[in-house]
């Protein structure tokens, strides 16, 4: 999953969904220096990842990544579930998401102090832009991955190009989205009702 399936599966609280983002920028063993709220929504990242990386859906939606992208066709999956998420959001969520981005910009702000500074550079522009908002369009996606592409992989590589599987496979991508979110939901529920026991 992405910044927002994160963001929106994490628990209610600040710094749940700020560790929970966390995850995408800081390895769990270069993060002893963050407060252990933070680090326990790292470890409940972790966790979403393993469980949708093995989920026979998931691995269903890599299969409709086109062959030439295939070689990067979960990180494809991760953002186009972002998108799936983001225009079915009241379905899986209670708070607008124009709200709900709103307040996850406000906490990351919060949270700059422990926040690295990839994330740092970032943030300003993510809200300004407000990244997470335009996951529900499709230029949106777009846009992801042509930074994506330009700058979190060093090599030449064709991931830009992707905004192509999502067009040609979308209703099948989208229902194995729509299959498979509320299953992911379920098994964070459970993981967070029995961490809390």
């Amino acid at each position: 999953m992405n910044y927002l399936a994160h963001l929106q599966l994490a628990p209610d609280d600040a710094s749940a969904r700020v560790g929970n983002l966390l995850g995408d920028f800081i390895k769990p063993a270069h993060a002893g220096h963050l407060p252990p709220s933070l680090q326990q929504g790292m470890a409940l990242h972790r966790q979403i990842d393993s469980y949708t990386d093995s989920h026979p859906l998931v691995l269903q939606s890599k299969t409709r990544i086109a062959a030439e992208r295939r070689r990067y066709a979960g990180i494809l999956v991760d953002i186009f579930y972002d998108h799936f998420l983001a225009r079915h959001w009241d379905t899986f969520a209670s708070l607008p998401l124009a709200d709900f981005t709103r307040r996850s910009y406000a906490e990351l702000q919060q949270h700059r102090q422990w926040l690295p500074p990839r994330l740092l550079d970032m943030l300003p522009r993510m809200q300004a832009e407000d990244w997470l908002g335009s996951y529900a369009e499709t230029e949106g996606i777009a846009a992801v991955l042509r930074g994506f592409s330009r700058h979190r992989i060093r090599r030449d590589n064709p991931v830009a190009t992707g905004i192509d599987d999502l067009l040609q496979q979308y209703s099948a991508l989208e229902a194995d989205f729509l299959a498979f979110y509320p299953q992911l939901q379920q098994a964070v529920a459970q993981r967070i009702g029995l961490a809390m026991q």
